[in-house]
């Protein structure tokens, strides 16, 4: 099987210009530590996710998007987590996730492409930023630590930027025998940038033989995909995964259902994959901005501003719903219509990376999101 790889090279922007030395911008010490993050794209709707049954609001505002709820299992006195995830919910109930709701990044309009530009670039709007906060993450790791690949056709901006990235995703050609790859691989000998990039491909490839170009489509199989990629020991540690479908202006009760049962099948395969690994893995999922409040006329939501966001892995101290929450009632919501934000995602983002790597929490702000300002980073995220 041919694989679609796409490298991106070393774009220039420039050498830390953080205003740090390389010492003290490191991680505290070499560590064996995994990041996933999975991007919902297209703006999950986190009181779908996450249902505030808890609010006398909740049940009017959404209507019959409120029934699956109705013997949901709850997460304390005021959140209820949708059904379709069970395995999310268990690892919850085991202290592995947590999440946090009305949240979201410092992008306040309801366009997808300027959303996701601005959650991927760590912007303080669209456009502003020329690379990837997670690209800028690599550059504060230890050498060992910055190693990354997205589970993609190609690299997503999250992760472009001066670090170079690969990407894998299963092809849909056929299979080339092996007498060509050595042919190929001769051609390549004696030019040292497109040899080095061949034989990572193919080493990319030996570590996911036998998955099938149906398999690679499924999520499930994407999480054990994942796994297999950053389970050796010369693997990749930081893994981005793109799943898509996640705008249900119509129909969404059962559309929302199917995406989260793949998101929940995602991650329990990608935890049975790296098996003991899983202790120091830490899995981010988020989305470009929420859904509206109420359902609309054709049983789905609008655009909105707030959601929800997970953090899951042996390395999170879960079983808590981070809120500091707004409410549903009318005159609690943003302009009238959505989930109105409390807590910022950038924020919650760079305190999750700084404590898992070990790193100064201000000095991760920076790096990630330059554009923050005072922003704090939340603390508290990991067991140790």
């Amino acid at each position: 099987m041919i694989d679609r790889r796409s490298f991106i090279g070393a774009a220039t922007v420039g050498t830390l210009a953080l205003g740090l030395s390389p010492r003290m911008a490191f991680a505290r010490a070499e560590t064996d530590k995994r990041f996933v993050f999975i991007i919902q794209r297209g703006a999950a709707d986190g009181l779908g996710t996450v249902a505030a049954v808890g609010d006398p609001a909740f049940a009017g505002a959404r209507g019959m998007l409120a029934d699956d709820f109705a013997t949901a299992t709850k997460l304390d006195s005021m959140f209820a987590l949708h059904p379709s995830l069970n395995g999310i919910g268990a690892l919850y109930g085991q202290g592995q996730a947590l999440f946090a709701h009305a949240i979201a990044s410092p992008y306040r309009d309801r366009s997808h492409f300027d959303g996701q530009n601005v959650l991927e670039t760590g912007g303080a709007g669209a456009y502003q930023v020329k690379d990837g906060w997670l690209n800028r993450m690599l550059n504060i790791l230890p050498p060992t630590q910055a190693k990354a690949i997205a589970i993609s056709v190609t690299v997503p901006m999250a992760m472009r930027g001066s670090h170079e990235v690969s990407s894998y995703a299963p092809s849909a050609l056929p299979d080339a025998s092996e007498g060509l790859m050595e042919r190929v691989a001769m051609l390549y000998q004696g030019d040292a940038q497109l040899h080095a990039l061949w034989s990572e491909a193919m080493a990319t490839r030996m570590l996911t033989n036998g998955m099938t170009n149906d398999d690679g489509k499924n999520a499930a199989a994407t999480g054990a995909l994942a796994a297999k990629l950053l389970a050796p020991a010369n693997g990749a540690r930081i893994a981005m995964i793109e799943t898509g479908g996640w705008d249900t202006h119509a129909q969404q009760r059962g559309r929302l259902g199917a995406q989260l049962r793949g998101l929940d099948g995602m991650v329990g395969a990608l935890q049975a994959g790296l098996g003991p690994l899983w202790a120091d893995t830490m899995v981010l999922v988020a989305t470009e901005f929420g859904r509206t409040v109420a359902i609309n006329g054709t049983g789905g939501t609008d655009h909105g501003t707030a959601s929800a966001a997970m953090l899951i892995g042996g390395d999170v101290k879960g079983g808590r719903v981070l809120a500091d929450w707004p409410g549903l009632g009318q005159t609690a919501l943003f302009e009238g219509r959505d989930l109105k934000p409390t807590m910022q995602l950038d924020a919650f983002i760079a305190g999750a990376v700084a404590e898992h790597f070990g790193i100064e929490p201000g000095r991760a702000m920076k790096a990630l999101f330059p554009d923050a300002g005072m922003v704090r980073p939340i603390e508290g995220l990991v067991r140790s």
